[in-house]
């Protein structure tokens, strides 16, 4: 079978309106230019601000490239003051939605079963959940990683296992975090190895058919530069893409780097 590449411009906390529709349009050009000439080989999604999704959503109207939040609550509504919901995401056209990112674990104390949570009210949403796992350098160093990306992953399947049949789609992305945004950059063995893991942790748990489907992400410092040899691994299936995806010409030869035709053995 073919699991279709996947390449995310996460945002982060970057843009004015203005900025967000200058670049959302420079993204669309761009696509529109690549399918028109059949070289775009894989499907885009762009994740700006919460401020800035309905503006991108109207860029990107007349190009397939998908909408995504940053984060979402696990709450439908409520008294939850700067947050929120799967809802009010769908409402402004969002098909996606990031969980579990590396600075909310770091930096706003998110933990696993919280961000289980969220899988759970994404599915319930209808948004394609794309869940992020990784170690730090001290993990790293440490030689802890495959467990603390498979306990990252244990969390998870819960709320899997209790969505409705057939299970919704969802996506993985392993992301380092000693690789994002300090220059660091793991090599492609070191990545396949932690893919490859992931993708034996799907099998062993949700079997072989599903293993084969989810698309597993690398998100750590992907560059034009080092993208074609990141894709070209046989466990992944494109990128999380963090400060390059604010240059559309970046953004897009990145996306370029993927391979035009990938087959995976079932």
């Amino acid at each position: 079978m073919q699991r279709r590449g996947l390449v995310i411009g996460n945002w982060k906390m970057n843009g004015t309106l203005l900025f967000t529709q200058e670049l959302a349009c420079a993204v669309r050009d761009g696509v529109l230019e690549r399918i028109g000439q059949q070289r775009l080989s894989c499907d885009l999604v762009l994740c700006p601000p919460f401020t800035g999704l309905s503006v991108a959503r109207h860029a990107l109207s007349e190009a397939p490239v998908g909408l995504g939040g940053q984060n979402m609550s696990d709450a439908v509504s409520g008294p939850y003051t700067g947050e929120i919901s799967g809802a009010m995401l769908r409402d402004v056209g969002c098909s996606h939605v990031l969980l579990g990112h590396s600075e909310r674990r770091t930096l706003f104390g998110e933990e696993n079963a919280g961000i289980a949570r969220k899988m759970a009210a994404a599915f319930q949403e209808g948004l394609q959940p794309v869940i992020c796992l990784g170690e730090t350098l001290q993990e790293r160093t440490a030689e802890r990683t495959l467990e603390v990306i498979r306990t990252q992953w244990m969390a998870l399947v819960p709320a899997i296992l209790a969505a409705a049949e057939p299970h919704p789609p969802w996506i993985l992305a392993y992301e380092p975090v000693w690789a994002i945004g300090t220059g660091r950059h793991a090599t492609p063995d070191q990545i396949q190895e932690v893919h490859g893991f992931i993708r034996q942790q799907l099998s062993d748990h949700l079997g072989a058919t599903v293993a084969s489907r989810v698309q597993i992400l690398y998100g750590g410092s992907v560059t034009p530069a080092n993208a074609a040899a990141i894709f070209a691994q046989q466990d992944v299936d494109g990128g999380l893409i963090g400060g390059a995806s604010l240059a559309a010409a970046t953004f897009l030869a990145i996306a370029d780097a993927y391979p035009k035709h990938v087959s995976i053995e079932e």
